[in-house]
């Protein structure tokens, strides 16, 4: 029976009210920039996943382009329009404040330090878990085992008495199935299909119910 329940932040628990393409558009207008484009940019994300902000990723973009911008006003820019666009999933606030009454609840995400800490004080979110670690701070990001370990030692379980709920193949049902946690999928509109790695999938809007009942099998299974 877990003793834990980790989860992902972006498009597990929040999602932006406007898309990330047209995001990163009005951030690159906003800093004088060349467009980017998404793909490029999640690309110098995965080589950036344990930076203290994003100007790494955005100088990795710009390096290649004819362009004066400067990739830390390029990295506000990005910061402040994306966490204004952030906002919960339905219901997944009280999911987890009830969840804290049964397990201990952690949070495990990808990203910058800077960025993924401001979107967790924009969505008021500090508080939220038992502990929270962005990959920012650790020696390896998802799908690392290391990253996974981490979390489950800042939480004080076993890893395989932890359950992750995320919705990437690669970062979070790889990644946690590698590390020895059971995972449950979280499935995005128009994303990925289901993996049969996962011990459950859940759509993405149902999260604050669909998680709870899977867990709820798990304990009585158990």
């Amino acid at each position: 029976m877990p003793r834990a329940v980790v989860f992902d932040l972006d498009y597990t628990l929040a999602v932006p009210q406007r898309d990330r393409a047209a995001i990163l558009s009005e951030a690159t207008e906003a800093a004088d920039a060349p467009d980017l484009s998404r793909d490029d940019y999640l690309a110098a994300h995965r080589r950036n996943l344990t930076r203290e902000t994003r100007e790494p990723i955005f100088e990795d973009l710009l390096a290649d382009r004819d362009s004066d911008a400067d990739p830390g006003e390029l990295a506000r820019a990005y910061r402040e329009t994306i966490a204004s666009a952030l906002e919960p999933l339905p219901g997944v606030e009280g999911m987890l404040d009830r969840l804290r009454e049964a397990y201990c609840v952690g949070l495990l995400t990808n990203g910058p330090v800077r960025a993924q800490r401001d979107k967790l004080s924009t969505l008021d979110w500090e508080d939220a878990f038992d502990a929270a670690l962005v990959t920012g701070e650790l020696e390896a990001g998802k799908p690392d085992p290391r990253a996974f370990q981490a979390i489950a030692a800042e939480l004080g379980v076993d890893p395989a008495d932890a359950v992750y709920v995320g919705d990437e193949i690669e970062a979070d049902v790889y990644g946690a199935t590698n590390a020895d946690m059971a995972v449950i999928q979280v499935l995005r509109p128009n994303g990925p299909e289901s993996d049969p790695r996962a011990i459950g999938h859940v759509e993405q809007a149902e999260v604050a119910t669909a998680v709870p009942r899977i867990l709820d099998s798990m304990e009585d299974a158990g």
